[in-house]
């Protein structure tokens, strides 16, 4: 063929050279892509290396708000404290939020605020277990506030549950296992009074607990419940003063909660 069409060997040699060059670019493409994609799976391992290097050295390094409880006698004066520092908090612009146990409004509740009132009448056991039990319905929801950067200022909370179950009698240890697990509170403000001074303010004798000797019995056990998270506050000074204080310790408590301080359980350990 070559000899009758002699033309043609330089174009067939023309179109070899121009196979083999296509050939060699598919294979050079074809090395190149391997390559690139190697880089970038190692690149990938590597970022996510880090990343996981970083959260496991800060695995609660995050701004949340703060979780501060106020515990006292009957008539100690939590609720209008609370009430003024909600106000402070949210007029600095702050997020915050106030609650109180037993929460009235749920099911559980409603049963706890009948026996409180006299209404009903339950064995000392089931009803410690039933302010439990009002408390861990609600864990979910405090959790969540608190990591959506919401500070909550609680009204009573397990303390109260232990202090008030042991004054009647029911055994310590027994009285807080139910606790364990729900949410440590980052401070909790003590508004220290005694039962004498108690009754002298105004609706005292209202609710079953409001007797002198029971809540003397409360005062000792909230003692022996006094951890590093406690603040102490005289509750007999005038009203400003004991809310002067109590900013004075909410505000650097929402700050360190701000700059990441860890979350941390009831009784855990």
């Amino acid at each position: 063929m070559l000899r009758t069409f002699p033309n043609l060997k330089p174009l067939l040699l023309c179109f070899r050279q121009q196979a083999i060059a296509r050939r060699s670019l598919i294979q050079y493409n074809s090395v190149k892509f391997q390559l690139n994609c190697s880089i970038f799976a190692t690149k990938m391992e590597n970022d996510s290396s880090k990343k996981i290097e970083v959260s496991a050295l800060n695995p609660n390094l995050q701004s949340r708000g703060a979780l501060v409880v106020l515990e006292g006698l009957d008539r100690s004066g939590k609720s209008s404290q609370c009430s003024q520092l909600l106000s402070h908090l949210q007029s600095i612009g702050c997020s915050a939020e106030l609650w109180r146990f037993p929460d009235r409004n749920t099911a559980v509740g409603q049963m706890i605020s009948a026996y409180l009132s006299n209404q009903s009448n339950l064995d000392d056991h089931t009803i410690h277990l039933l302010f439990s039990a009002n408390r861990w319905e609600k864990r979910s929801m405090i959790e969540e506030k608190l990591k959506s950067g919401t500070t909550l200022i609680i009204d009573r909370y397990s303390y109260s549950g232990v202090a008030f179950s042991s004054a009647k009698g029911l055994d310590f240890d027994w009285c807080k296992a139910p606790e364990i697990g729900l949410l440590a509170p980052d401070m909790v403000l003590y508004l220290d009074i005694s039962p004498e001074k108690a009754a002298e303010r105004g609706g005292y004798g209202d609710e079953r607990y409001e007797r002198l000797d029971f809540q003397g019995k409360v005062r000792e056990k909230y003692q022996a419940l006094h951890d590093a998270s406690w603040k102490m506050v005289d509750a007999c000074l005038p009203m400003e003063e004991v809310q002067k204080k109590l900013r004075e310790y909410v505000l650097e408590c929402v700050a360190a909660c701000k700059n990441g301080k860890a979350l941390s359980h009831l009784w855990s350990q």
